[in-house]
């Protein structure tokens, strides 16, 4: 688990190359789009997708948790993708080992379950959540609105990098913008849409187990 401290905000933020923020001060660990179900979803619908993709996702997630040990677990958004489905019973079955930490949903244009199944998986769903005037959201901000500063996801972002032979290479990123930041996607089932960094911007890409800060 290779990752970046990023000091920034007054506050230091570990980048992880398994696509999530350990937010030292708060003992959180921050991921976005999980899209559990996903999956199963589009297997229902007659398209050909390997079983087994949301289980790994929450194996990453298992491994971050004993690693850092978090209080709480902040998820930016899109934690499941649909209806309830075989998914998030087995989301509802690895939950009980982690009973101790608080799960904060920001509530995602996916999440549309009913609130009596975000209760029956001890998951607080948020509008939006703010903790130390950090604020959390799911779509991606434009401005401060008064915050320190803003995350988001839902993007999925990715960044281009281009080598010396013209090659290019579309990795997932981290992104923060001056006032706002947008997380990766951290489920693997997932599409990514390519951002424009301005000049002052700060991106750091996922390549491999490697956290490369490339502007």
């Amino acid at each position: 688990m290779v990752g970046e401290i990023f000091n920034f905000q007054d506050q230091h933020w570990h980048l992880l190359a398994e696509r999530a923020i350990f937010w030292e001060e708060e003992k959180a660990l921050i991921v976005s789009d999980l899209h559990l179900g996903k999956a199963t979803h589009f297997r229902k619908s007659g398209i050909a997708v390997p079983s087994g993709i949301g289980e790994e996702d929450l194996f990453r997630l298992q491994q971050l948790i004993i690693k850092f040990l978090p209080r709480r677990i902040i998820i930016v958004g899109d934690m499941f993708h649909s209806a309830e489905n075989n998914e998030v019973q087995y989301f509802k079955i690895w939950r009980q080992q982690f009973a101790n930490i608080d799960f904060d949903l920001v509530e995602g244009n996916h999440d549309i379950m009913a609130e009596s199944v975000y209760e029956q998986l001890a998951i607080n769903v948020h509008d939006t959540l703010t903790i130390r005037d950090i604020h959390f959201i799911h779509e991606p901000c434009e401005e401060a609105n008064g915050y320190k500063y803003t995350f988001s996801g839902h993007l999925h972002p990715a960044f281009v990098m281009q080598g010396a032979g013209k090659q290019r290479l579309r990795v997932p990123c981290f992104y923060f913008g001056e006032h706002c930041g947008i997380l990766p996607a951290f489920g693997h089932f997932t599409g990514h849409a390519n951002i424009n960094p301005s000049e002052d911007d700060i991106v750091f890409v996922i390549a491999g187990k490697s956290i490369i800060r490339a502007q």
